[in-house]
């Protein structure tokens, strides 16, 4: 992945990655070393300026941007450090706002809003505010509104960064379900501790993917 400059900057080196369906992935680096490119690419923000990437079978390299968009939204959801939560909606809100460009119908929207909270453990906090949330219940939320399009692939980008460690424990147990429920995991992270929790890791540093997590901090 190159970015045009002058001069022009190669962010991610070519490189080859195969995750499994139900695979769960670590993706380990220190600041700088091409883990958000690589993030904006698997999660079809951006487009590669060369080589191929396939996602359930689909050749997104050359796709037009709309359809881009729509197999992001079937395929794929998102978690990040910043929980991104609209602070005037409930937690119910914020995940049925995510079902919309989707065109599900504005009941079955809350239905699965519901479900996607109750899911993660917050079935008593469904009409609170984000800013009477702690935490780790923003972040549970934002797990919901990840899952509630049934994706096949969910993308964690250092999900428990701005959590004190119980938090942030409880966070990644609930990954860790997800995951043994049958879903596709990359986890993008600095943390090897949070990266032993997963079946693999691949280290990337100056742009440049390897097998294996010792990348020295």
């Amino acid at each position: 992945m190159t970015y045009p400059g002058p001069p022009p900057v190669e962010a991610l080196k070519p490189v080859h990655l195969r995750v499994e369906a139900g695979e769960y992935v670590a993706i380990v680096g220190p600041s700088g070393s091409g883990k958000s490119t690589l993030l904006n690419l698997l999660g079809l923000l951006d487009a590669p300026t060369d080589g191929t990437y396939f996602l359930d079978g689909h050749d997104t390299s050359t796709m037009k941007e709309a359809k881009r968009t729509k197999l992001r939204a079937d395929k794929i959801g998102f978690i990040f450090q910043a929980f991104h939560l609209m602070a005037h909606r409930t937690a119910t809100e914020n995940v049925a706002m995510s079902l919309v460009y989707k065109g599900v119908p504005r009941r079955r929207r809350r239905e699965i809003a519901r479900e996607k909270l109750e899911l993660v453990g917050l079935g008593h906090r469904m009409d609170a505010l984000p800013t009477t949330l702690s935490g780790g219940e923003r972040q549970r939320v934002a797990i919901a509104r990840a899952l509630a399009a049934e994706p096949s692939l969910l993308l964690c980008d250092e999900p428990t960064g701005n959590l004190d460690s119980k938090t942030a424990e409880a966070v990644l147990a609930t990954i860790d379900e997800l995951h043994s429920q049958g879903l596709t995991i990359l986890m993008i992270t600095h943390d090897h501790e949070v990266a032993e929790r997963a079946q693999r890791a691949v280290t990337i540093r100056d742009g440049q993917l390897s097998e294996g997590n010792n990348v020295a901090e």
